[in-house]
């Protein structure tokens, strides 16, 4: 039997059906997702996908998009609005190397009018948009679709504050409420009012009311007070929307999100209104997989699985299985919290990503999820700081990047001794560019009074944690990458780190190789291939700290090498091989030479963390290659040329 979905690939295609048709195209559209992820070697997120199924399909079906803008807010949900949008045939190379990006990008389809990786911006997108169409006198509308908490991020509230006093724009922003973000409110008298509420008559009746009331001498004021508290009255009966009225918005809803037949009903009355309008929509994340369904979370982003079981398929490993980073943190940090009563955690919506899920349940009271508003995060962190707390806010790098401002004003400005924890810095992998921790060395080092440190392991991590949970002259920060440590931690040993001091891992004559964080194993591993096989000998050092650097040892090191390589998963500009030539050229060091390795000065876009670091010539192979080009070594030769 001939599916609908077979003859969809754009939203034109989608337009030419009934609506009674639009059920079974949403049916085969969450088959198609969950097929896709289920096969071997998909990535990306699900639980979301499945939610808006329904809703991107009555999106394209009532509006002429891309003329009319389609701006997504927390970009994992795109992946229906990606298949629908001409890019179906290709979907199995989303989230690959070379192949489509997991989020939605401009340069991949006019369809997509807004990139987005990070949470809560659409309605700030939509609204530019809405106000340069009136501005050129084009005739378009402007819809704005968020959803799994992006409703707590601050910018969100800052964009519907100002799309409120708007009143020209065609803006209609849609809250796809997942049970993400606000409490929903269903029933049917709600439906009823809500399809009364949108309708023409109903606005025509409402309207004329007002405008015969507004003739009445002397009580027509006092008339038209009494029908706006009636409304209103009536609407707080059944809907949570008295905010976003107040705040200038036509509010509708809540709706049911999965009804694409009603939604497409409501979406055509509301494409005749003028001014700001936001439908609540209610949805299920994961709808349509059961599993997903029952478990969000864990759904979110899910690995191989068989889709008749729910059952996770493991994949081949090889030799031992190391613990991931986050996990060696989220213990670590339980394991001193035990001992040291001032220890909070806090973290912007990711408890399992940070791996604070341990301290979460042991410390519930100590323990602070503040949803996705990074700048609240870091300048409430401060101010448990200030009251004698040791407050530890483990954020992605990423997404640290949003509070900038709170780093410097809030918390380095005033000394006070926050803890930073930055997962997933350098370079994450499918996420792509939105997600890489490209910058953080880079953005942390010029801001005073900060102690900016990288573990080359687990054990190291540990330290350094302990380290910062016990420094009280102003904040400190510890970067560490996503996935799996480099060995087994030594649970309840926690090695000793000594600020601003390095360790020298190999003694050397010919060149040193001053590494950090990551990038130390692949720097010992450049060192072996090049003794081996060319007889170079060198010194490998691991930083340890990038704020501040270990001074001795950089004297020490410019005095024995004439030619230096520092090593770095960071941004080159402003990283620490930019560190290490300050410090030369501070300290009047004019002749040596320092080759700076790390990401290059541009964004890198998606695939396996290895590809990415063979892109960027950033692996063991490529780092001894430059290294020989360096010293004018070359493959074959076994001695240094003069």
């Amino acid at each position: 039997m001939a599916k609908l979905f077979d003859k969809i690939n754009y939203p034109s295609d989608i337009r030419k059906l009934s609506k009674e048709k639009l059920p079974q195209l949403a049916k085969e559209v969450r088959q198609f997702l969950i097929d896709y992820k289920s096969q071997e070697s998909a990535t990306g997120h699900f639980g979301a996908g499945l939610g808006v199924v329904e809703l991107t399909i009555a999106i394209h079906y009532v509006f002429n998009t891309p003329k009319d803008r389609l701006v997504w807010d927390v970009g994992h949900q795109a992946y229906p609005h990606k298949i629908l949008t001409g890019r179906k045939n290709e979907f199995h190379t989303n989230r690959k190397y070379k192949g489509l990006a997991g989020f939605p990008k401009i340069a991949e389809s006019e369809y997509d009018t807004f990139g987005v990786g990070h949470a809560s911006t659409s309605i700030s997108a939509a609204l530019g948009y809405a106000c340069a169409g009136t501005i050129q006198d084009d005739d378009f509308h402007s819809i704005a679709v968020l959803g799994d908490g992006a409703m707590t991020g601050g910018i969100a509230f800052e964009g519907l504050n100002n799309a409120g006093a708007r009143k020209k724009e065609k803006l209609i922003v849609i809250l796809n409420d997942n049970k993400m973000s606000i409490s929903p409110n269903v029933g049917a008298l709600n439906n009823y009012l809500t399809d009364v509420m949108v309708s023409t008559p109903y606005r025509r009746l409402k309207d004329g009311i007002w405008d015969v009331a507004g003739t009445i001498k002397p009580i027509g004021e006092q008339l038209q007070k009494l029908v706006g508290r009636i409304e209103e009255g009536l609407k707080g009966l059944v809907s949570p929307g008295s905010l976003f009225e107040k705040l200038g918005f036509n509010y509708i809803g809540p709706i049911d999100g999965h009804d694409v037949i009603h939604l497409v009903e409501v979406l055509e009355h509301l494409k005749k209104m003028q001014g700001p309008i936001l439908l609540h929509t209610l949805t299920v994340k994961g709808k349509g997989f059961k599993f997903a369904e029952d478990d969000a979370v864990k759904w979110h982003a899910a690995g191989d699985f068989d889709p008749k079981t729910g059952k996770s398929i493991p994949k081949a490993k090889k030799g031992v299985s190391f613990p991931k980073y986050q996990d060696v943190f989220g213990e670590a940090i339980t394991e001193l919290a035990e001992k040291n009563e001032k220890i909070v955690a806090i973290t912007a919506a990711m408890l399992e990503g940070t791996g604070l899920k341990p301290f979460a349940a042991k410390f519930p009271e100590r323990f602070f999820d503040v949803g996705i508003a990074e700048q609240h995060a870091v300048t409430f962190s401060g101010g448990l700081g200030l009251q004698g707390l040791t407050p530890v806010c483990a954020i992605y790098s990423t997404f640290l990047q949003r509070a900038y401002d709170q780093l410097i004003h809030d918390i380095a400005l005033q000394k006070i001794p926050v803890v930073f924890a930055m997962d997933r810095s350098g370079l994450v992998g499918e996420d792509g560019p939105t997600h890489h921790g490209s910058f953080d060395l880079s953005y942390l080092r010029l801001i005073p009074n900060f102690v900016i440190m990288a573990p080359k392991d687990q054990d190291e991590l540990r330290g350094m944690l302990k380290f910062a949970t016990e420094y009280k002259e102003g904040p400190t920060a510890i970067r560490y990458p996503r996935g799996s440590a480099l060995g087994i931690p030594k649970v309840g040993e926690f090695p000793e780190i000594k600020l601003g001091k390095s360790e020298t891992l190999q003694e050397g004559s010919d060149i040193a190789i001053l590494a950090i964080g990551s990038t130390v194993a692949w720097s010992l591993k450049a060192a072996e291939i090049l003794e081996t096989e060319n007889g170079i000998s060198c010194e490998v050092v691991n930083l340890r700290f990038v704020k501040p650097l270990d001074s001795e040892m950089l004297l020490r090191v410019a005095k024995k090498f004439d030619k230096i390589v520092t090593v770095e998963e960071n941004s080159i500009p402003g990283g620490v091989g930019s560190a290490v030539l300050e410090f030369l050229m501070e300290n009047r060091i004019q002749n040596v030479e320092v080759e700076r390795l790390g990401i290059p000065d541009r964004f890198i876009d998606h695939g396996s963390p290895k590809e990415l670091q063979k892109e960027i010539g950033l692996t063991p192979k490529q780092i001894a290659e430059k290294i020989k080009n360096l010293l004018k070594v070359s493959s074959k030769d076994k001695k240094i040329v003069a």
